[in-house]
């Protein structure tokens, strides 16, 4: 069976390194003042553009938001991949809890657009919403599954009726629990330690990831994964 080979024209090919540019610039912005600065016109003066030739790569602000969190999204839904295909059975948990601190620590401005305070005004398209569920999906696969007589806590009854972001898996009340318990820990030592709050504390904060990993591996049944 033939295969088809994408061609793409020099405008076209000019109009991507373009777009790429701009979201370099707008990342640079966003380490620097946040994203709710973020300002096409800004970015416009930097490349030596006119606003109104901006904006025909974006046509508004949200547009570029919207383009760096799929980006974000994606990055780490690829990371997610990449660690469940090359970890062995039973290390899942462990695997992709290494691969959520390295990805986060690559890029803190990365981390925060899509994990720290919501960019006031703007609401994330289906697209996006739908890459992110890839991650927790990968997530509640790694989960292992709790025993079938296992008693169901109050909170696990409440998740059987509230499990919208669980992007319909299939998994028990009981496997979402644990789901939640690793992705709420981890991020919170990931979130303290990005912003700084654990400086002149004294202590590793590598080794409070791993520490905290290690509880939540325990109580889950699953081994540890390799970082």
């Amino acid at each position: 069976m033939a295969t088809t080979t994408r061609t793409t024209t020099p405008r076209e090919r000019y109009r991507a390194q373009i777009r790429a540019e701009i979201k370099q610039h707008a990342w640079e912005q966003i380490a620097t003042a946040g994203a709710s600065a973020l300002s096409l016109n800004a970015i416009a003066k930097q490349m030596g553009m006119s606003g109104p030739a901006l904006y025909r790569y974006y046509l508004n602000r949200d547009e570029l938001i919207t383009e760096l969190i799929r980006d974000a999204y994606r990055s780490l839904a690829d990371a997610f991949r990449a660690a469940s295909a090359a970890s062995g059975s039973g290390t899942g948990l462990g695997a992709l809890a290494h691969a959520l601190r390295h990805w986060a620590l690559a890029d803190p401005q990365r981390y925060f657009l899509i994990y720290g305070t919501p960019v006031p005004g703007y609401h994330a398209p289906d697209d996006t919403t739908a890459i992110a569920d890839e991650i927790m999906t990968a997530l509640l696969d790694a989960c292992p599954a709790a025993p079938a007589d296992a008693s169901v806590s109050p909170f696990e009854a409440h998740l059987a009726e509230h499990r919208t972001w669980a992007a319909d898996h299939p998994a028990a009340p009981a496997t979402l629990r644990r789901a939640l318990a690793f992705w709420t820990r981890l991020h919170g030592v990931l979130s303290l330690e990005l912003a700084g709050h654990f400086t002149g504390m004294g202590f590793d904060a590598g080794r409070l990831f791993a520490a905290e990993l290690q509880d939540l591996l325990a109580a889950a049944g699953s081994p540890p994964g390799r970082g």
